[in-house]
């Protein structure tokens, strides 16, 4: 029906002569106003995010997943460590996941292992700049590679610390791992005939850490290979060859009865995933330590139950840091019902927001 001048009245969907417009999508749920107040905790925080939207609601929703994971004590937890999260100073946030039993297994770098274990026998990272005003970028990296610093963004490393990593590892690691494994002692780690796993290097650098650390009196915690050392939580480094802790292990080769077996680690992370009643997975970073966490799912009948990621990194390029976990349910890595979530920022300053209130749930 029309009025005179041509409009119709009887579509009824101006909001005031008739019902609202039908809505597949829409249902409501209106946004609230997250408070930020003195004396809440950051667990409070994180729960508040959950009346907010945008960015905010994906760690409402993170938080939510890595509570539930932490809280089964039949899920088998995967933890994946990539970037230079041990130089940034969440070191002491990885070691104690594993010694408070949250951590079945740990998948890492060997820059991390790296860096870990400079710190475990005496040496520091220290506060530095990206520049200095007074000089181009250019200028001001030649300027620390003259005085012996190395420069991981806004973090120094004096380039000593890297000499007394490797006398440590020719003194204290590579001999347990070359020894006899019938011998007593440590050496029981090595396979008698030169080949070692990565874990079983992983494994000795823990023990040699923590024993240097122990005899030294060093002030630092020992750290995140010792902590899995004595909870024997295993640690896989499946591109240790990129990090000085591989370069040194090749170079230990030449002229020693020793060498690492790349694909030795496979058959023990495998089992590990085959044998869980459920898993789950926390992705710190991207790169080759997410994939391999995830990839182990598509030789067992299982997959991922929960999956929490943290990344910088876009999926429209196409490359693996950046890829959802949507796209690795496509693959069969997550279950088609599997609890995900994916947080998008700083993994410096979302991962101890979301242990701490994750943590604060379960304990």
């Amino acid at each position: 029906m029309s009025d005179g001048d041509g409009h119709d009245e009887s579509d009824g969907h101006d909001g005031e002569h008739g019902d609202d417009p039908h809505r597949e999508e829409f249902h409501e749920n209106p946004v609230g106003h997250t408070r930020a107040t003195a004396d809440m905790t950051v667990g409070e925080l994180v729960e508040g995010y959950g009346d907010a939207g945008i960015g905010a609601a994906s760690v409402n929703e993170a938080g939510d997943v890595l509570a539930e994971m932490f809280a089964n004590e039949d899920c088998t937890v995967f933890l994946s460590l990539a970037g230079a999260m041990v130089p940034a100073g969440m070191r002491r946030i990885v070691s104690d996941l594993i010694r408070d039993g949250y951590v079945d297994a740990l998948v890492t770098t060997g820059a991390n292992l790296t860096h870990d274990s400079i710190e475990a026998i005496g040496g520091k990272h220290h506060h530095g700049r990206t520049h200095d005003p007074e000089k181009s970028l250019r200028e001001h990296d030649e300027g620390l590679r003259d005085e012996g610093v190395d420069r991981i963004y806004n973090v120094y490393l004096p380039q000593e610390h890297f000499a007394a990593f490797e006398g440590h590892l020719r003194e204290e690691v590579f001999p347990a791992l070359e020894a006899d494994p019938d011998a007593e002692g440590d050496g029981s780690a090595g396979s008698g005939d030169g080949a070692v796993s990565i874990a079983d290097l992983a494994r000795e650098l823990g023990r040699a850490n923590a024993a240097v650390n122990e005899r030294d009196d060093v002030a630092e915690d020992p750290g995140v290979a010792a902590a899995a050392y004595e909870c024997d939580v295993p640690v896989y480094c499946p591109a240790v060859q990129d990090s000085v802790l591989g370069l040194q292990a090749w170079m230990y080769a030449q002229t020693a009865d020793f060498t690492l077996d790349a694909l030795a680690d496979m058959t023990e992370l495998t089992d590990l995933a085959f044998e869980a009643d459920d898993a789950g997975c926390l992705l710190v970073g991207g790169g080759v330590p997410k994939n391999f966490t995830l990839q182990t799912m598509l030789v067992t009948p299982r997959a991922y139950d929960y999956a929490v990621q943290i990344t910088m990194d876009p999926e429209a390029t196409g490359g693996l840091s950046g890829a959802t976990l949507e796209e690795a349910r496509s693959w069969g890595k997550l279950e088609k019902d599997a609890r995900n979530a994916s947080v998008y920022g700083d993994a410096t300053v979302m991962l101890p927001m979301l242990i701490a209130a994750a943590r604060e749930r379960v304990e």
